[in-house]
């Protein structure tokens, strides 16, 4: 404020004024227009409130051209923001109008939902099981806790080796203790197929979708899972296996400790944040320093995209939210996003909007994708 009255003590006001008028001209291009008999009233209310005799005090004495100048430059001020705030908010309410439509059949996020399918073909809906033991397995019961399979090895005079199954849906997630104490996490539409009691020299373990194992360590008797007729064969270790069959490669990942991933006669020995890549036509690439965190971003419960095509990021949201993807148009461009998995696909969509590369639309159990 000071500086201001200085400024209009010393000048006419002119070059304020005039830099004011540019600005919000601009910013007001687009918005309704006061009429004159409006503009005149509230100029002559302005410099009657200015004008309006007032109890002498001891200050310094302005002239009232000047105050006539900052009352001006204020009622522009004030004008400009009243404007502005309600053609945003107008903005902010048509855009809100329109995204209602647009995602008028919004879809929650998934969950904790599997099937168990037992040893004689029999099957237990996890997700709908109450809390407990759900089924003896040869030597093992098999106990469901939040979200959560185990299976307890209490018999070990058994010597039957009997099967099970934990598969997940799209939209669907689990977690499993094998019973040498091995934990598994399953991604949507993901399966794994395990002995309820593990015998001999080996721990074997047949996996489709994708999975993060934290395997107990047994020197004595290797794990080895089984994944689209490869194997990663290990002895105690952390790490993730990606084997969807609409995605480019079987990736495996590791985190922790040392896997040798074998693919025919193709044998390669892994070390923690390498990442071997399986094509279709069998041959083995090994990439090195990969973003583990990016990789297992869905055990964590994350969504983490980094430079990824609009391809890669829609299958993700695909498996989660249980919906098809129709593109219309073409979109080249790569993403970097960070997500958490418990929130609407709405809020998922409209996050990857803000890019400003890609609209959607959500219509049924189906996404548009709109460059």
């Amino acid at each position: 404020m000071q500086w201001l009255l200085n400024y209009l003590e010393n000048s006419d006001g002119t070059e304020l004024i005039q830099l004011m008028q540019k600005h919000f001209s601009d910013d007001l291009e687009n918005s309704r227009e006061i009429s004159p008999e409006t503009s005149a009233k509230l100029f002559k209310a302005i410099h009657d409130k200015i004008s309006a005799e007032a109890k002498p005090v001891r200050r310094r004495v302005i002239p009232l051209r000047k105050i006539a100048v900052a009352a001006t430059v204020m009622g522009l001020l004030l004008l400009s923001t009243f404007l502005l705030y309600n053609r945003n908010t107008s903005k902010e309410t048509a855009n809100a109008e329109v995204d209602k439509r647009r995602f008028k059949n919004d879809v929650l996020p998934g969950g904790d939902k599997a099937t168990l399918t037992l040893a004689d073909g029999s099957t237990v809906v996890l997700d709908d099981a109450r809390n407990g033991t759900l089924a003896q397995q040869g030597s093992s019961k098999v106990i469901k806790v939040d979200g959560k399979l185990m299976y307890d090895p209490a018999n070990n005079n058994s010597k039957e080796i009997v099967y099970n199954t934990i598969s997940t849906p799209n939209g669907g997630q689990y977690q499993l203790e094998l019973p040498d104490g091995s934990l598994v996490w399953l991604n949507a539409t993901s399966s794994i197929h395990f002995p309820t009691s593990f015998m001999g020299k080996e721990r074997r373990v047949e996996v489709t979708g994708e999975a993060y194992f934290e395997v107990a360590k047994n020197r004595d008797m290797p794990f080895i899972v089984t994944v689209n007729g490869s194997e990663v064969q290990v002895l105690g270790t952390h790490f993730n296996v990606n084997a969807y069959s609409d995605e480019d490669n079987v990736k495996t990942t590791l985190l922790e400790g040392s896997v040798k991933f074998v693919s025919g006669t193709n044998i390669n020995m892994l070390r923690p944040g390498q990442q071997s890549q399986l094509a279709s036509n069998g041959l083995i690439k090994v990439v090195s320093n990969v973003d583990v965190d990016e990789v297992v971003a869905w055990k964590n419960g994350m969504f983490d995209f980094d430079n990824a095509g609009i391809e890669t990021v829609m299958r993700q949201l695909s498996r989660w939210y249980d919906v098809e993807i129709e593109y219309k148009g073409k979109t080249d461009d790569q993403f970097i996003a960070e997500m958490r998995r418990n929130i609407k696909l709405s809020d998922a969509l409209k996050a990857l909007e803000l890019t400003g590369k890609v609209k959607f639309e959500i219509q049924g159990k189906k996404i548009i994708v709109l460059p």
